[in-house]
């Protein structure tokens, strides 16, 4: 996957316009550290690498702020972690093509870890496992792909963030 790819089958909505998928990832910060996930071997995208926490935006879930809601959902669905009135801050967006061939676009926010929430895999399938790094621990290990790191670093230097 890379931010230049060029969109390998085009996608179109019934007027004709240009159709992607919406895509919201978090990266949640304690202490200096943040949790990334190793995505399930079986996924369809970047299998068994590292990611923030974050999956599509749903129909039924289309309206007012659908961007955090997402991101809402996905923590507590994917990782167990409840961060309703948690502030989200925005990281940046991007487009890319998945391994499969799907145009997204990528919405990407950070925000702190409540203090005594402990994630969980709600599916193995899904989330293999947790990391806590630091931004530049990510950048040195193998299964960080670039965009993540370079998402990770921009989230790690929003004024408030500890070093």
């Amino acid at each position: 996957m890379s931010a230049d790819a060029p969109v390998m089958s085009e996608c179109l909505t019934r007027g004709g316009r240009p159709a992607f998928v919406v895509n919201v990832e978090v990266f949640l910060e304690r202490d200096g550290r943040w949790l990334l996930i190793r995505r399930g071997r079986r996924e369809a995208h970047a299998p068994g690498m590292l990611a923030g926490v974050g999956g599509k935006v749903e129909p039924d879930g289309a309206g007012l702020d659908v961007l955090e809601e997402t991101a809402r959902r996905e923590v507590a669905e994917e990782i167990g972690v409840d961060i309703t009135g948690t502030a989200l801050s925005y990281v940046e967006s991007g487009f890319f093509v998945t391994d499969d061939g799907d145009p997204v676009v990528n919405v990407v926010f950070r925000a702190t870890m409540p203090p005594h929430a402990q994630p969980v895999a709600a599916s193995a399938e899904e989330v293999e496992g947790f990391l806590w790094l630091t931004a530049s621990e990510a950048q040195g290990d193998p299964d960080c792909p670039p965009w993540i790191s370079r998402s990770l670093r921009r989230a790690a230097a929003q004024p408030g963030t500890p070093a």
